[in-house]
């Protein structure tokens, strides 16, 4: 019985992985999507989702890109574009959190609503009011903290730009 229960653990902890990954596979102008590698005739996207968010990938190139932090940590110098770059990406994706965070809190607020209406309850109940005031705290400190990243961010990108070499950029 326990060998039967962990083998059904195990299985499903194995179907679970491969859920968040599927391959997208193209040849002319077909377009298949697999559980599995695609064959070699076929170019190949790696879809992976994760925390609710979706990335695909050009599994078919193989370059090695060098992590920027690992150059810095390695007194290596980022040209300063890159590093503007860098900088660029990191507040995009930090704008496109804080939107996630925002449809967030619709959704929550929007389920609260649900469970308040079928226990019939008012809108002036004080219960539903601290759940919605916790879930209103909870996303504006989220979004409080990424904006203030932002901000940093920002200054920090500002200075970089003000500096007379445009060659390299060192972090020492």
């Amino acid at each position: 019985m326990a060998k039967r229960l962990l083998f059904m653990l195990f299985a499903l902890s194995t179907f679970g992985a491969q859920a968040n990954t599927i391959y997208k596979c193209m040849k002319d102008e077909k377009v298949v999507f697999s559980q599995t590698v695609c064959p070699q005739e076929f170019r190949q996207h790696k879809i992976e989702y994760q925390l609710g968010i979706t990335t695909e990938v050009d599994s078919d190139k193989r370059e090695l890109k060098e992590d920027p932090l690992k150059a810095l940590l390695n007194k290596q110098t980022i040209s300063k574009e890159k590093l503007l770059q860098l900088l660029d990406g990191e507040i995009y994706r930090l704008k496109q959190e804080n939107s996630y965070f925002e449809i967030l809190r619709a959704s929550e607020i929007q389920k609260l609503d649900r469970k308040r209406y079928w226990q019939t309850k008012p809108k002036d109940d004080p219960s539903y009011g601290l759940e919605l005031q916790e879930i209103t705290d909870r996303f504006n400190d989220l979004t409080k903290n990424n904006n203030n990243v932002i901000r940093v961010l920002n200054q920090h990108k500002m200075k970089i730009s003000a500096e007379t070499p445009p060659d390299e950029y060192m972090s020492n």
